[in-house]
């Protein structure tokens, strides 16, 4: 098993199994790899049950991540966000329903929360070189359009850019 250098580790209120298991049935090129189990020395100050899922190791696209199920002391926060990078319009679109499907939430400028509370960025595979364009009204244009989409629309994205109307 390869160890990652840097892995995400997110902290769930006893919903980690569940999260892994939605999240790698939402990306395609995902694997759950392992599972690790409170033991009964932890009961007491963990407040988890011995037996019970403690953390869950999983791939999504490549990247891994462990989840902890740590209790109800932290909460997901927009501070940390996970950003997907979609070649076209279907592929935002399908990351966009799946993540919010269940109780996920739509925010704004490409910005969703998923029904566990993570933040994502479902955005253009370009987004980055549009943004960074040597060109300030391309860029202001750019922004302008993204700042009245909850959900990105690439088309009209690239039009704003372009200083076109759509």
């Amino acid at each position: 098993m390869k160890v990652e250098k840097i892995t995400p580790f997110l902290w769930f209120d006893g919903n980690a199994e569940e999260a892994a298991k939605f999240y790698t049935s939402v990306f395609k090129k995902s694997k759950i790899h392992a599972f690790t189990r409170y033991p009964k020395s932890t009961e007491k100050c963990s407040g988890q049950p011995a037996g019970s899922v403690m953390t869950v190791e999983f791939d999504l696209e490549g990247q891994r991540f462990t989840a902890l199920n740590g209790g109800p002391n932290f909460k997901f926060t927009e501070a940390i966000s996970f950003v997907v990078r979609c070649k076209n319009q279907a592929e935002l679109d399908y990351y966009w329903k799946k993540l919010t499907s269940g109780g996920g939430q739509e925010v704004a400028c490409g910005w969703l929360k998923d029904k566990f509370g993570v933040a994502w960025q479902i955005v253009p595979e370009e987004i980055m070189e549009m943004l960074s364009s040597k060109d300030p009204k391309k860029v202001d244009r750019h922004m302008a359009a993204i700042m009245d989409m909850v959900k990105i629309d690439i088309k009209k994205l690239k039009a704003a850019y372009a200083g076109k109307k759509k």
